[in-house]
């Protein structure tokens, strides 16, 4: 670091903090919260920001977080199929993220019961939904298996740092690339 470098604080962003302000993953030794910075849409919750998360751009600056922690909240966000949507969601994640930044969530498994039993779930993400997320995906994957195309519409860029599915839950962790790995390409989506 030069002398004119001056050492940035942490910051860690609560999405959908609810009540609970436990950290369940983490990397390393970092088991408390540095910097913490909580949002929900319930006022009753006393979050440091009232937010719908449903609404973009989220309130926070370019590369301001060093981690974004979302524990059962992503799966009530969006709804399923609407593409346009969840990648927007994600590359607003990735624009608040400082480069080498985490992103760590658990939803419900696609096999849980409580995937869709849950009336207020309006989407499931697995192993393969993330995938959507990474450009080195999209370079490895498109045109050779299944995977849709969505680079024309998607620049952010995470690389899966975890991912563990043990049929109730999934839990991931991902890191922000910056800068994003994104090459511009003709065409659409498929």
């Amino acid at each position: 670091m030069s002398a004119l470098e001056v050492p940035q604080p942490r910051a860690e962003l609560l999405l959908g903090c609810g009540g609970r302000r436990e950290k369940l993953l983490y990397q390393g030794n970092r088991r408390e919260w540095s910097g913490l910075v909580t949002l929900d849409v319930e006022p009753a919750h006393n979050p440091d920001h009232i937010w719908d998360l449903n609404e973009r751009p989220l309130p926070f600056a370019f590369n301001t977080f060093d981690e974004i922690h979302a524990y059962e909240v992503l799966e009530h966000i969006g709804k399923q199929g609407d593409w346009a949507g969840f990648l927007a969601e994600f590359e607003e994640y990735w624009r608040i993220l400082k480069p080498g930044g985490h992103i760590f969530a658990t939803v419900p498994s696609w096999r849980s019961m409580w995937a869709w039993g849950d009336p207020g779930h309006t989407r499931v993400i697995n192993v393969g939904t993330v995938a959507f997320l990474s450009q080195a995906e999209y370079e490895k994957q498109v045109g050779i298996t299944p995977m849709a195309d969505y680079r024309s519409a998607y620049r952010g860029d995470f690389d899966a740092m975890q991912l563990e599915d043990d049929g109730e839950s999934f839990r991931f962790i991902m890191r922000a690339m910056k800068p994003s790995r994104w090459k511009p390409r003709g065409g659409g989506r498929a």
